[in-house]
């Protein structure tokens, strides 16, 4: 079920949202929900890959934190030059 949150933003970022928005054709809650979404998993993909670093999980649990394949968490931590 969805939750609402209220929050203020900076004037900078409500226009690049009203510019997505109209170049997207949605509305703004839309387009601030992908921003969300797209934000929530870099930051689980990030943090995951620096456990894994770090060596305190695996990468198959990096993956699975992250609702990933091992495959897929594979090519991101190649993109980070994570080893």
């Amino acid at each position: 079920m969805p939750v609402t949150f209220t929050t203020r933003i900076e004037e900078d970022l409500a226009r690049v949202i009203d510019e997505v928005s109209r170049e997207e054709g949605m509305d703004r809650s839309t387009v601030i929900r992908r921003f969300l979404m797209k934000a929530a998993k870099e930051y689980l993909i990030e943090k995951s890959l620096g456990e894994y670093e770090e060596g305190k999980i695996t990468l198959w649990q990096a993956a699975k934190k992250c609702d990933l394949s091992v495959w897929e968490m594979i090519v991101e931590a190649k993109k980070r030059k994570v080893h």
